[in-house]
């Protein structure tokens, strides 16, 4: 039986663009509150709404492009390997709910920890899928494994989103911003 992976990265495909979909449908939404503010108004008064879907935007397609780049390596599929993407979707998918509330006005810790949190944990099963890719020659392209900088790629953001959730308490979502290092970081030999 063939287990080339084209079929599971175009379903992949189709959730993350699903996702990244479901993350404007709020912004429609404010569109159609009644009243006659200039768009101006309405943009500004909405302004944490739009710079959360902007943030999360950015953050879906980095991590759809990181596995993108993973699966060029990938020549055939396991089961483990399903399960790990599948759950990794399964992060993909959630993350419209936390950008929501990120939205809403106000600090909150929890959110913090929820938005943060769970892309920590869709970073960690990107590594996960690499590593799996990585000790199984038989899943890869390459018979030695996977090249050290696509290992880094996946090991050195997990790490700096572990930073960032630890001290979201304290620096909120500025944290996100060491993963600006991750590059810096992969650099190092």
């Amino acid at each position: 039986m063939k287990r080339e992976p084209d079929r599971l990265v175009l379903f992949t495909d189709a959730v993350v663009a699903i996702a990244i979909t479901l993350l404007v449908l709020p912004l429609v939404e404010i569109t159609s509150e009644p009243g006659s503010e200039p768009a101006s108004e309405l943009v500004a008064r909405h302004w944490p709404q739009i710079f959360s879907f902007l943030l999360s935007f950015a953050v879906i397609a980095h991590l759809w492009f990181t596995h993108h780049r993973l699966f060029e390596n990938v020549k055939r599929y396991s089961s483990a390997l399903v399960v790990l993407n599948m759950a990794w979707l399964l992060t993909i998918v959630v993350l419209p709910f936390p950008t929501e509330l990120v939205g809403r006005p106000g600090e909150d810790h929890f959110t913090q920890f929820f938005y943060i949190g769970t892309i920590t944990v869709s970073s960690a099963l990107l590594t996960a899928i690499t590593l799996l890719v990585n000790g199984n020659p038989e899943l890869a392209v390459e018979a030695r494994g996977l090249s050290r900088p696509v290992v880094l790629r996946a090991l050195v953001p997990t790490a700096v989103l572990l930073l960032a959730l630890v001290l979201s308490p304290l620096i909120s979502y500025w944290g996100l911003l060491l993963l600006l290092l991750s590059p810096l970081a992969q650099r190092i030999r």
